[in-house]
C-alpha cells in the first residue's frame, strides 16, 4: 500500500492531457446552447421559459444517463466502470454522443425544435457516462491532496471549450458579424454539429488506444490521504448514508443551476435591457464562459509542482493568462472588445477571494457563493453595462465550485466513490430545471429580476459550506489540515 501512495504522488501528466480532451468537448457543447436559445426562440416562437427547454433536454440528459449506468450496474451486479474499465467508458460516452449529433441534421432540413432538443439529450446522455468515468481519473492521477485542483485544471480546459463555441456557432449560424446577417438559419446550424460528431468519433479512438487507466483503485485516495490521524472513518453499507454526499447532490444541482440559468437567460437580458441584437450577444456569452475559465486557471495553480512563491505570482498571472485568451478569441472572430477591457477589474476581486480561501474547498465554496450573491444583487439593481458585467461576473464566482462540492461531497466515501460520483453527475439536471424556473419566471415578473432563483441558489451553497466543515470533522476528515498540508 504505501508504494502505491508514493506513485500517485507525481501527476501523470500525459495521461491527464489526454483525458482533458473531453472536458473540452463537455464546455464547447454547453455553452453552445446558449447561442442556439435565442435562434430558436425566434425561429419557433417560443416563450421565455419554452426555450430553456433547450438546457432542460441537455441537462436532464446527465440524470436520465446516470439512471442507467446505476440500472445497469445493478443489473450486471458490480460497477459498470469497473467491469468495462474507466477509458472504454468514456470512448463508448462519446460514441454516444456523436449519434446524438447525426440528429441535427434531419432535424434542422424539417425544421423540427423536437429532433433539435431530442438529438442534444443524446449527447447530454453520452456525456454523462463520460463524467462518471473522468471526473474520479482526474483525482486518481496524481497526488489525491492536489485532486481537486486537477478538477478545477480540467475545468480550467473545460471552458476554453466553452470560450470558444459560442464564437464558432455563433458564425455558423450568422456568418460574420460585419457581414450584417442577423437572420438565423436553422439549416446553418447542422453542419458544425456533424463536425463535432466527426470530432467525438477520432477522440473516442484516441482515449481507447491512450494511456489512460483502465482501472483505478480510488479507496486508498479516501483512506490514506482524505483521513488524518487514527481517527479513520468506518466505511458505511451505502453512500446514502453519508450526509456530506446528500447535501452535496443538492449543492451540485443548485450550482450547476445558477451557472446555467445565469448564461442561458442573459441572452434575452441583454436584448430586452441593452439592445444587443442576437447575431452580436456572442461575445458576452464567450466572456461568461471564459470567466469560468479565468476562475479555474487560478484555482489550478495548486496542481503544479512548484514553490510556494511561483505559486503566488501564477496565482496572479494566470486569470489576465486566460482573459487575454478571451481577447485574443474574440479579436479573431472579429468582435468589438474594447468594451471588455474594464472587466480586469472584476478580475482582481475574484483573486482577492481566491486569496482568501488558502486551497481549503470548504472556505472556497463559503467565499466565493457569497461573492456570487453580491455579483447577482449588484446585477438585478443596477442597469446598463454595469449591471450585464455583474451577471457576467457570476462566471468567475461559479468557476471553482464544482471542484470543492465535488471535492466535499465524496471525501470519506472510499468504495462508495464512484457511486457516490455517479449520483452527483445525476444531479446537473439543475442546470435544465433551474434554468426553465428562472425562464417562467422571467415570462411574469421579467428577466432583471428572475436572478433571484440564482441567489437562493447561491443561499443554499453557503449554508452547504457552513454544514460541511462540522459534518467532515465528525468524520475525521479535516481540510484545513489538508489544505496546509498539500501547499507544501
Amino acid at each position: 500500500m504505501p508504494q502505491l501512495t508514493e506513485n500517485k504522488h507525481a501527476t501523470k501528466w500525459s495521461q491527464f492531457g489526454t483525458l482533458i480532451t473531453v472536458f473540452f468537448f463537455w464546455g464547447f457543447v454547453a455553452a453552445s446552447n446558449d447561442i442556439l436559445i435565442p435562434v430558436f426562440k425566434k425561429a419557433f416562437n417560443l416563450s421565455q421559459g419554452e426555450s430553456q427547454l433547450v438546457s432542460v433536454a441537455f441537462y436532464v440528459a446527465y440524470t436520465v444517463g446516470s439512471l442507467i449506468y446505476v440500472g445497469i450496474s445493478k443489473v450486471i451486479g458490480s460497477d459498470l466502470l469497473n467491469k468495462i474499465g474507466y477509458k472504454n467508458g468514456i470512448a463508448v460516452g462519446l460514441i454516444i454522443s456523436a449519434i446524438g449529433t447525426l440528429l441535427f441534421y434531419p432535424a434542422a432540413n424539417n425544421a423540427s425544435f423536437t429532433l433539435m432538443i431530442t438529438g442534444l439529450f443524446i449527447v447530454g446522455l453520452g456525456f454523462s457516462l463520460q463524467q462518471i468515468a473522468a471526473n474520479p481519473l482526474a483525482i486518481v492521477m496524481g497526488d489525491p491532496k492536489t485532486g481537486s485542483q486537477r478538477l478545477t485544471m480540467a475545468g480550467g480546459v473545460n471552458n476554453f471549450g466553452t470560450t470558444i463555441g459560442p464564437l464558432i456557432v455563433s458564425f455558423a449560424i450568422f456568418g460574420s458579424v460585419s457581414s450584417g446577417s442577423s437572420v438565423a438559419s436553422i439549416e446553418s446550424v447542422k453542419i458544425p454539429y456533424l463536425i463535432l460528431g466527426v470530432a467525438f468519433v477520432l477522440v473516442a479512438l484516441f482515449i481507447k488506444f491512450s494511456s489512460v487507466p483502465n482501472k483505478i483503485d480510488m479507496d486508498p485516495v479516501a483512506t490514506e490521504e482524505a483521513i488524518e490521524g487514527e481517527n479513520k472513518l468506518l466505511q458505511k453499507k451505502s453512500a446514502f448514508q453519508y450526509p456530506q454526499l446528500i447535501m452535496g447532490m443538492i449543492a451540485i444541482f443548485v450550482y450547476v443551476g445558477v451557472e446555467v440559468s445565469t448564461a442561458s437567460n442573459l441572452p434575452e437580458y441583454l436584448e430586452q435591457y441593452l439592445a444587443i441584437p442576437t447575431e452580436k450577444i456572442a461575445p458576452y456569452i464567450s466572456l461568461y464562459w471564459a470567466s469560468l475559465m479565468i476562475g479555474r486557471w487560478t484555482g489550478a495553480v495548486g496542481a503544479f509542482d512548484v514553490s510556494a512563491g511561483a505559486k503566488k505570482m501564477l496565482s496572479f498571472f494566470m486569470p489576465y493568462l486566460a482573459f487575454a485568451v478571451f481577447l485574443l478569441v474574440n479579436t479573431i472572430a472579429n468582435h468589438d472588445i474594447t468594451p471588455f477591457y474594464v472587466y480586469v477589474v472584476v478580475i482582481a476581486v475574484m483573486i482577492v477571494c481566491d486569496i482568501l480561501s488558502k486551497g481549503n474547498p470548504v472556505r472556497m465554496l463559503l467565499i466565493f457563493s457569497t461573492a456570487g450573491i453580491i455579483a447577482l444583487l449588484a446585477g438585478m439593481f443596477t442597469s446598463g453595462m454595469v449591471s450585464a458585467y455583474c451577471f457576467i461576473s457570476v462566471g468567475l464566482f461559479c468557476s471553482t465550485l464544482w471542484p470543492c462540492i465535488f471535492t466535499i461531497a465524496v471525501a470519506g466515501l472510499g468504495k462508495h466513490t464512484n457511486q457516490g460520483s455517479s449520483l452527483l453527475i445525476m444531479m446537473i439536471m439543475g442546470g435544465g430545471i433551474v434554468s426553465w424556473m428562472q425562464g417562467m419566471l422571467a415570462d411574469k415578473i421579467g428577466i432583471q429580476l428572475s436572478y433571484i432563483v440564482g441567489i437562493l441558489c447561491f443561499v443554499y451553497l453557503v449554508i452547504y459550506a457552513i454544514t460541511a466543515k462540522s459534518m467532515l470533522k465528525k468524520q475525521g476528515i479535516d481540510f484545513d489540515k489538508l489544505a496546509s498540508g498539500g501547499s507544501h
